[in-house]
């Protein structure tokens, strides 16, 4: 293997045989600790080491970088104190994700590293927004994101590069090319040979290199990095390099061809630079051997220290309080002075308030710009706030929603609007399993708002009507937010905005512009998590949210019910307290969705009350949903399917009981 200094001075490539050295030694370490039992499980980059140390030597250290499973090497070099990445690998409470999660699966914005998850491709579109923010803020920074080439053939590959390209986002897509997925080679992952042609097909550059020459991984990442400040355009970087040991070392190597380890033994990352230091006298086998030591003594002390931690002691107080972020809500009363409007000019109003308070908010969409959405919401706010800030996107929900995640690690707000509550289906990995628990994990907030146009009753078939909301209710870590009026709506809205955890907020298309009343001028805000008694009653209680609050409201008034009804508002943290209290004073309760039935929260509440207000029932709780089937089109069959056509004689059975 031929090494190129390029004018590095000695001290320089002592201080880059260090850097590698380092890594393939706690490589060493962790292979003797999971043999002895000291830790559970071991994702292994012995052989890759130069890709890792190169890219994070090369990179500048307020940069941020995404690694993946084998990249140990970026930690090290980043300066991470050893023992608090030996207490990670063990689960000691002194690990960054305090024994939440394993192995690489962290982040820290001190080392600006973005750790992440199994599913191997939403990073990308976190260094996305990662990048996005650098160009907003006119940063001269650069982001840099990996993915292994297995993890290429997911669409978030596709997606982050096209955002990526369409935007001119200053994003290094380093591809480590080790070939192999677990035991699938990469002939039966893809079927071109290098992915140089990827970036000819997105309209960017790219570069294939030897990703086991650990001075051509620096050199090119530089060279890379530079041009990408100039020109501020994305460039994919792929390294080759092999996995030596198994995807993890549970799954060994047996499906390897025989002697293909060997050949790559050859390459070797590590034993190829020391014998190039040696061999150009710019140390000498004793001081080699001096550094080995001394490398070791570092970590088997840091090891040991993390091994003598206590074991951690569950606390569900402290387990549930990271959920979230902290947020101290602050009441900004709304004002005297109002005007009608309907639901779709208050959550406007909402967006163009937030967009003047918080001048580091970015709204994302489909057609929202010039367009509008097809909503109008968003109408006339690009003109006034910029392009930059209003924003089109290509139909790439994941990466956008990871767009998203990627401004609110770098101190931005965004709001990302799904055309239709229906689509988020193509952004759910990211919702559910990053916007949701990056703070559980590793104590960094998602300040993102996802806005879901929701709901049936405009005949629009079983892909734009659905309610969806059930999906996010279930999930820990996601505040959800449904208003039935257009003054909570703003209100509720503008409290997601500032509130700095994510949100789902959920828009009924069929209020948009069916309902009014007069709403404040003024940028206020309403606390998410409080029910309003939008009816006041005596003979039942109807626990509700959406349009069906109206539902509930028409059928009141046209029959002359003395029925209370509760108007949820945020589904997620949910009022217990004026659901019970309530039900206490009823003695009836009918729960009512326009979701389908099973599987809806209505069941979660109707269990609720029955488990704390049964001996105050008068009656078993009733239930009121849509028919577990799609959404029809036809006005007729979506008339049927809906639970408002049962609901006079679910309360009537409810009365009479």
């Amino acid at each position: 293997m031929k090494f190129n200094r390029k004018g590095l001075t000695d001290q320089e490539l002592i201080d880059f045989y260090t850097a590698i050295l380092r890594p393939r030694l706690i490589e060493e370490k962790m292979l003797i600790a999971l043999r002895q039992g000291r830790i559970s499980k071991w994702f292994s980059g012995y052989g890759q080491e130069a890709i890792s140390v190169g890219a994070a030597l090369a990179m500048d250290s307020d940069e941020f970088m995404l690694p993946m499973h084998r990249n140990l090497g970026i930690f090290t070099t980043r300066k991470i104190p050893l023992y608090r990445l030996f207490s990670q690998f063990q689960g000691k409470a002194n690990g960054f994700t305090k024994g939440r999660d394993r192995s690489f699966h962290f982040g820290s914005k001190d080392h600006k590293l973005v750790g992440m998850i199994s599913h191997l491709g939403p990073q990308m579109g976190i260094a996305d927004g990662i990048a996005l923010a650098h160009k907003l803020k006119k940063e001269d920074k650069v982001c840099l994101v990996i993915t292994g080439d297995g993890g290429a053939s997911e669409g978030d590959f596709h997606e982050a590069l096209n955002v990526a390209a369409v935007w001119k986002l200053p994003v290094i897509f380093l591809v480590e090319n080790n070939q192999w997925g677990l035991s699938t080679p990469s002939h039966e992952q893809f079927a071109f040979k290098s992915f140089v042609y990827k970036a000819m097909g997105y309209g960017v550059k790219g570069k294939s290199i030897d990703g086991n020459n650990l001075l051509e991984v620096y050199h090119s990442i530089k060279e890379i990095s530079e041009e990408i400040k100039k020109d501020s355009v994305p460039f994919i970087l792929e390294c080759k390099t092999f996995r030596m040991r198994g995807h993890e070392e549970a799954s060994g190597t047996k499906y390897y061809p025989e002697g293909i380890q060997d050949e790559w033994a050859e390459h070797d990352p590590v034993d190829n630079f020391r014998a190039f230091m040696i061999n150009e006298d710019i140390i000498s086998p004793d001081e080699n051997e001096n550094l080995t030591q001394g490398i070791k003594q570092e970590i088997n002390a840091a090891f040991e220290e993390a091994f003598a931690e206590e074991p951690i002691v569950f606390n569900p107080e402290t387990e549930l309080a990271d959920r979230f972020a902290p947020f101290d809500f602050v009441e900004r009363p709304a004002g005297d002075q109002k005007e009608d409007r309907r639901l779709v000019d208050a959550i406007h109003d909402a967006l163009d308030q937030s967009m003047e308070a918080h001048p580091n908010l970015v709204i994302m969409g489909q057609d929202i710009a010039k367009y509008g959405g097809v909503f109008k919401v968003t109408e006339g706010l690009a003109d006034k706030y910029g392009y930059d800030r209003v924003r089109n996107t290509p139909l790439c929900e994941s990466a956008i929603v990871g767009t998203g995640l990627g401004l609110s690690i770098s101190g931005m707000k965004a709001v990302v609007e799904m055309q239709f509550a229906d689509f988020v289906t193509e952004g759910f990995n990211q919702i559910v399993n990053n916007l949701a628990k990056i703070h559980y994990r590793w104590g960094q907030n998602a300040d993102v708002v996802v806005r879901m146009p929701t709901g049936a009753g405009v005949a629009a078939g079983p892909f734009h009507s659905q309610s969806n909301e059930a999906w996010f209710t279930h999930v820990p870590g996601l505040k959800v937010v449904y208003p039935a009026f257009p003054s909570d709506a703003k209100g509720l809205l503008i409290s997601a905005i500032e509130d700095p955890n994510p949100v789902l907020f959920f828009e009924h298309k069929a209020l948009y512009r069916s309902i009014s009343e007069p709403v404040a001028d003024n940028y206020y805000n309403l606390p998410i998590g409080k029910a309003a008694v939008v009816r006041e009653g005596n003979a039942a209680t109807i626990v509700t949210y959406g349009a069906a609050v109206h539902w509930a409201l028409d059928l009141a008034e046209e029959q002359g019910l003395d029925i209370e009804v509760i108007d949820l508002r945020s589904l997620m943290p949910l009022d217990e307290e004026a659901i019970l209290s309530s039900v206490r004073k009823t003695h009836r309760a009918l729960v009512l969705t326009e979701d389908t039935a099973f599987g809806s929260i209505a069941n979660d509440i109707a269990a609720l009350i029955t488990e704390k207000a049964f001996e105050a029932l008068d009656a078993p709780v009733r239930r009121c949903a849509s028919m577990d089937m799609p959404v029809p089109f036809a006005a007729q069959l979506e008339q049927g399917f809906l639970a408002k056509s049962r609901l006079a004689d679910t309360l009537k059975e409810l009365l009479e009981y």
